[in-house]
């Protein structure tokens, strides 16, 4: 047999048992803690552990560490994904304990938020900027570096083929991940990153959101060039910063002295909104992409 048909087998055999096959559809909706699913399923952590070691062998899961908690999530890049996405989509999506289970699940993380901050106009009028750009332009892969508790996420991830949010609270991390799955966004994942030098390959988002983080960044190049390197060919940085109306101005002039610097084309900044500006929104690109088309 080809390592294929070995692995196809190997998947088989591990979704074959209950409590596998049950992890399995809870982390379909998102990345789950090792207590989080010690809790859902009512059975010790050891059993539970040695169940979810046997579904990363097999391909199906993923296992990380994020500050004191570890986490499992579907796997998803490999060579073998295809193949995973086809077996995974024969997982019943009405069976009565998978839902009881996310439901359980749900209820622990809903018990465990603090409400967020009520929205401004503000917050309204960035929420429709970001919403008409991103409707103009596919979103693809998207990585969101500053996330915080994960609202621009939470707003563009249903029309992103995958979304990624990198903060280096893990509170903050903890919320999002918690506000992503009661919103029933099962396609995005929260990381610890350093914005200087991020654990992606090159090359492997379409969309890259500078969420507030330029204007405060000692080496402010150093992250766009950081930035440019997970760009795509044809892709867009987002620059966006919370500004006042004295600030608004001289930031917009940095963005442009910052972009220059690092070979980004950048379109004038937007401010949100118009009057007494709260929010300063650009969109960077490719100075070498932009030639090229042309």
């Amino acid at each position: 047999m080809n390592k294929a048909t070995e692995r196809l087998m190997l998947q088989l055999k591990a979704l074959a048992e209950p409590v596998r096959l049950r992890l399995v559809a809870l982390c379909t909706h998102g990345e789950c803690s090792v207590s989080e699913l010690t809790d859902v399923l009512a059975q010790s952590q050891p059993r539970i552990s040695q169940h979810l070691k046997q579904l990363c062998d097999a391909g199906l899961l993923q296992r990380f560490r994020d500050g004191h908690f570890v986490y499992y999530r579907v796997a998803g890049k490999g060579g073998d994904a295809a193949l995973r996405r086809r077996l995974l989509a024969l997982v019943p999506q009405d069976e009565p304990l998978f839902y009881r289970d996310i439901e359980r699940l749900r209820e622990l993380r809903s018990s465990q938020e603090t409400p967020p901050p009520a929205f401004d106009e503000s917050d309204r009028s960035l929420h429709r900027a970001l919403v008409e750009l991103t409707v103009a332009a596919p979103i693809g892969d998207l990585i969101d570096i500053g996330s915080g508790q994960g609202r621009i996420l939470k707003l563009l991830a249903s029309r992103a083929q995958r979304a990624v949010g990198v903060d280096i609270d893990s509170n903050a991390r903890r919320f999002a991940r918690a506000e992503l799955l009661l919103a029933g966004l099962p396609n995005c994942t929260l990381r610890k990153g350093d914005m200087y030098e991020l654990p992606f390959q090159e090359g492997e988002f379409d969309t890259i959101i500078l969420d507030d983080v330029l204007s405060g960044a000692e080496r402010p190049t150093a992250v766009l060039d950081e930035a440019r390197r997970l760009l795509r060919p044809g892709g867009r940085l987002l620059l966006l910063a919370a500004v006042d109306s004295q600030a608004v101005s001289r930031l917009g002039q940095q963005f442009a002295r910052w972009c220059a610097l690092t070979g980004l084309r950048l379109a004038a900044p937007r401010r949100i909104p118009a009057e007494n500006p709260r929010w300063l929104l650009a969109v960077a690109t490719t100075v070498d992409h932009e030639t090229a088309a042309a």
